[in-house]
């Protein structure tokens, strides 16, 4: 989230929508437990897997954001395409830190203050990660990533724009109005809590209409 340049960002948040197709055997915890926030997931309504993506950090190392998968996980084939997408329901929680503007750690830079649109923008940009169309080879769907990219930032930077509508879902049993939108890929919605953090969430073939998240008591509980 360094505002050094947009390009930059976007580049950084289309590299972090790829790396979060890394198989789960390879993802660990411990990038989580260095977070000095709390990371939100479903509640305790929804009893299927629920599974790490990656975290994301700052320049000097310190977490500033990362996901939490719940529900069938996305497949990705060995030639880096999808797998059976359309009979795989998921969804994905994405954890923002609240951070004001301030100064990078060598103090050559800025980085910009987090916000709900933030979380919109993550949320929209991971949901891309797993929606790559079929039948299109690797330098075409680079510019399809590209394009699929300034959109969500877009759509995040105008969140009372007409493209969104508003959706309250509990949070740690409080009603909550999130901001929301439907794609031919999946859903997208953020909002943000009483804990200080703002939250995104995406998926497919699961109705975000009938979600509600809470704070994660053991993060450690989700390591495979």
């Amino acid at each position: 989230m360094e505002t050094t340049s947009r390009v930059g960002a976007q580049a950084s948040a289309a590299d972090g929508a790829a790396s979060q197709a890394v198989p789960s055997a390879r993802r660990t915890v411990d990038g989580y437990l260095l977070a000095p926030f709390p990371w939100y997931g479903l509640d305790e309504a929804f009893t299927g897997p629920r599974w790490l993506m990656q975290v994301g950090t700052a320049a000097d190392g310190a977490v500033e954001h990362g996901s939490i998968g719940h529900g069938d996980e996305p497949s990705v084939r060995a030639d880096g395409g999808l797998g059976n997408g359309d009979r795989e329901r998921f969804a994905v929680v994405v954890t923002v830190a609240a951070n004001p503007v301030r100064r990078s750690a060598d103090g050559t830079g800025v980085l910009e203050a987090t916000s709900v649109s933030s979380a919109a923008w993550l949320a929209g940009v991971g949901l891309l990660s797993y929606t790559w169309p079929g039948q299109m080879d690797h330098s075409l769907r680079d510019d399809w990533l590209d394009q699929q990219t300034e959109t969500a930032w877009v759509l995040a930077d105008d969140l009372d724009g007409s493209d969104w509508s508003s959706l309250s879902l509990p949070v740690d049993g409080v009603p909550t109005s999130f901001h929301y939108r439907e794609s031919e890929y999946g859903w997208v919605l953020a909002g943000s809590t009483q804990e200080g953090v703002h939250l995104g969430a995406y998926g497919r073939g699961m109705s975000a209409y009938g979600l509600g998240f809470s704070v994660v008591k053991d993060i450690t509980a989700y390591a495979k």
